[in-house]
């Protein structure tokens, strides 16, 4: 079936409202590709690679998909984006009771931006790791589903400057409130196992071991305005754009290749991270040897995707004039001469190109001298593997917000570019 903006936008929001974590957002993923024909493949297993599409995760929070209908010489049509978004993540040994209140323990993960994180119905969700009755263990997904806690701001009445300077404490304001202690002997491991029960009813576990957890915005994503034109949730950094490569990859006619890295937001050392091992593993496991892969490197590209900032209506001044995008008026490329981003004149060309054989506007991001840009996996990638690379990005609004605003036109514009570019031999 041909996608729509709508029916590509309403996909868009249900990918992210099921994907709360990273961990979700690759098991999303993985269940779409499945259903597309594509071949799992695992890290310990020996692996005969053919004409065929294929996955392959790791830690069950990045992803790799790639399609090799023609010699790998010819190299891949790659994109990229990240399964992760700055938030808030359970910390060890997360509780913590005290003036008659059940609270947690929360340790900041990547920039987020936190005033946004008070006063909103949260959740929890994530991994936990268990023992099985016959002693085996198991990564099990865990979503509540449900608003479980607050973090509630102090009164103006008690602080009367707060609407004038209001800094955030990361140690002291950010303990969400999930409860009042009523019995004194329940912890936060009693919470976890309850909700085991409750989502697996056949999961014969022994003990839960340890955890990996993050709070999320229980609201779901939706489209919003005037006139339907914008699309506002939780992790459209860079939720938005994993959908978009997952789409394109799917229909595919040329050897592609999308890569959905973990721990973007904290710099993307890891073993699944952009500044990790995975890509390049794997890419040396499709290649028989170094003469071909060398080959496949000189004669791929890489479409880095991670959001863009839109110029924003309340402040002009914070972008450069002629560098300012505009929601809805087309994916921005993203360039600086410092190589935060990998842009570069052949692969900007090569883009604007593409866009332009499907008849789409793009637009250019350029942060101002006196500001600092971000960064991205584009740069990263680029150079642990020597293939010339682009950053490009939905514009946005609230970058790093507990909820953030994109367009609905960009970001099907950019899904039509990169479906076009994994079209084109």
């Amino acid at each position: 079936m041909k996608l729509t903006n709508h029916s590509f936008n309403e996909a868009l929001l249900n990918y992210i409202n099921q994907s709360p974590t990273a961990y979700h957002a690759t098991y999303e993923a993985k269940q779409i590709l499945l259903k597309k024909g594509y071949t799992e493949l695992f890290e310990k297993d020996s692996w005969k690679i053919g004409q065929g599409k294929y996955l392959v995760s790791r830690n069950d929070s990045s992803l790799i998909a790639f399609t090799t209908p023609s010699p790998l010489t010819d190299g891949f049509k790659m994109a990229g984006a990240h399964t992760d978004s700055p938030g808030l993540k359970i910390k060890p040994n997360a509780c913590k009771k005290g003036n008659n209140y059940f609270q947690v323990a929360v340790e900041v993960y990547g920039g987020p931006l936190l005033n946004t994180w008070f006063d909103r119905d949260l959740s929890l969700a994530g991994a936990v790791f268990v023992e099985m009755e016959d002693l085996t263990f198991q990564k099990v997904l865990i979503d509540f589903k449900r608003p479980l806690g607050i973090i509630a701001s102090l009164a103006i009445h008690l602080d009367r400057e707060a609407n004038d300077k209001k800094s955030v404490q990361k140690q002291k304001e950010l303990l969400p409130l999930l409860g009042i202690t009523l019995t004194p002997n329940v912890s936060f491991l009693d919470l976890l196992e309850a909700q085991l029960v409750k989502q697996y009813p056949n999961l014969k576990f022994k003990k839960i071991l340890d955890y990996d957890l993050s709070l999320f915005d229980e609201s779901p994503a939706k489209i919003i305005g005037i006139n339907e034109e914008f699309i506002v949730g939780a992790r459209l950094d860079n939720l938005l754009s994993c959908f978009i490569n997952l789409m394109a990859i799917t229909s595919s006619t040329t050897n592609s290749l999308i890569v959905l890295n973990d721990h973007e937001e904290c710099g993307s050392t890891s073993t699944t991270g952009a500044d990790g091992s995975f890509l390049k593993d794997i890419l040396l496991r499709i290649c028989k040897d170094q003469e071909e892969y060398q080959r496949m490197i000189a004669s791929s590209m890489l479409i880095s995707c991670d959001n863009a900032h839109a110029l924003h209506p309340n402040f002009p001044e914070k972008m450069d004039e002629a560098h300012a995008p505009i929601i809805n008026q087309g994916p921005a490329i993203k360039i600086n001469n410092n190589q935060r981003y990998a842009t570069n004149l052949e692969t900007s060309g090569i883009f604007t190109h593409l866009a332009q054989t499907v008849d789409i506007p793009v637009q250019k991001f350029s942060s101002r001298n006196d500001m600092p840009c971000g960064s991205t996996i584009g740069p990263i990638t680029s150079s642990l593997l020597g293939v010339k690379t682009i950053d490009v990005g939905v514009p946005t609004f609230a970058m790093h917000s507990i909820r953030e605003t994109a367009g609905i036109k960009d970001s099907f514009y950019l899904y039509q570019i990169i479906s076009k570019y994994m079209h084109t031999n």
